[in-house]
């Protein structure tokens, strides 16, 4: 299944032939021979997908423990465990994939993911139907006190909100344009910033009022690139606003992510149809990206992760120094002799 991935076969058939043509240096990754289309069907469809699920998030500790992923872009000066949280849907043919049924003629599944700043791969991520609503899956994601989540407006629910205020835990997040709520306090704006309002506010209406009692943070930004203001809501109080637009800002990562993980590898056609094998290829996608991003940190090289991936799938079973390759990819390969018979002279 990490052949299928980063190798982009698209058919069990692929990776079988695939794997059928490197007979002789499968051997290597503990394969004595390539797997038939019965037998990989078969382990989609049956081996249990925590298996894989376990095998990410062991691997995931690992490399933190070793800080071999990188570090954050974008440096804050506070401390705080930054998050951010959405889903993306990926879609499905009703008639392939009847259990995971999301419109009248339209199947999907969703992957809600809480993605750590720290190194831009996942913290938790948690595979649903498509038909699921994200904010009622927002309790399942365990948040540290102090913790700072970047979100946007789909996950509004001052119930929430408060539940999340009471365990000492931040949000940032997009005012809905038909929000009830009166300004309490007017707030000092910096000069010379993107920052166009500051203040604080207190939830008018009567449930929300009774959800989140407490006083909120409005903050109303210029974003220069797309010539528009964007309203923020943050229950930071202490934070100077140029630092809370930042962080919303930050939350674009996790798009960036989304768009790594579909465009690099295998998660827009399935070679299973069972929920099972659906999830397994899911699991060995979030491996692939993985071990990318590792490599791409090692790399000197100035390239791309999308170009990585392509390069990697050309050089998958090549002889090559792995390091080499990655700080000199263009390079020559080391030219092998070829061994000779001698001949023995005889008197």
């Amino acid at each position: 299944m990490l052949f299928c991935q980063l190798g982009r076969a698209d058919s069990l058939r692929e990776i079988c032939n695939g794997l059928g043509c490197c007979l002789g240096r499968l051997i290597h990754v503990g394969i004595a021979r390539a797997p038939c289309r019965s037998t990989l069907s078969y382990a989609n469809e049956h081996r249990p997908a925590a298996l894989f699920e376990d095998l990410f998030l062991t691997a995931l500790a690992r490399f933190r423990e070793q800080q071999g992923l990188g570090t954050r872009k974008h440096k804050f000066r506070f401390k705080n465990k930054l998050l951010s949280l959405d889903s993306t849907t990926i879609s499905l043919c009703l008639t392939m994939f009847p259990w995971a049924k999301f419109r009248r003629a339209k199947g999907g599944v969703k992957a809600h993911v809480l993605l750590d700043h720290d190194d831009y791969l996942p913290a938790y991520v948690l595979l649903t139907e498509a038909k699921r609503s994200d904010v009622k899956l927002a309790d399942s994601f365990r948040l540290n006190p102090g913790s700072i989540v970047a979100l946007d407006r789909g996950y509004i629910d001052y119930a929430l909100f408060g539940r999340w205020s009471m365990a000492g835990v931040f949000f940032v997040t997009r005012l809905k344009d038909n929000a009830a709520f009166e300004v309490v306090e007017e707030c000092a704006i910096p000069q010379n910033r993107n920052i166009r309002a500051d203040q604080l506010i207190r939830l008018t209406g009567a449930q929300a009022q009774a959800d989140y009692p407490e006083l909120l943070r409005r903050i109303v930004a210029w974003d220069t690139e797309n010539q528009r203001e964007i309203v923020l809501l943050t229950n930071l109080l202490e934070f100077g606003s140029t630092t809370i637009a930042a962080i919303y800002k930050e939350r674009w990562q996790i798009e960036l992510f989304f768009k790594a993980l579909k465009q690099n590898l295998t998660v827009k056609t399935f070679v299973g149809t069972s929920e099972n094998a659906l999830r397994i290829q899911i699991w060995t996608a979030l491996i692939a990206l993985l071990l990318l991003k590792w490599l791409h940190h090692l790399s000197k090289a100035n390239w791309s992760l999308s170009i990585l991936a392509s390069m990697l799938r050309l050089n998958l079973f090549t002889y090559r120094d792995l390091t080499g390759w990655l700080d000199n990819p263009m390079g020559t390969p080391p030219l092998v002799p070829v061994a000779e018979q001698l001949t023995l002279a005889l008197v």
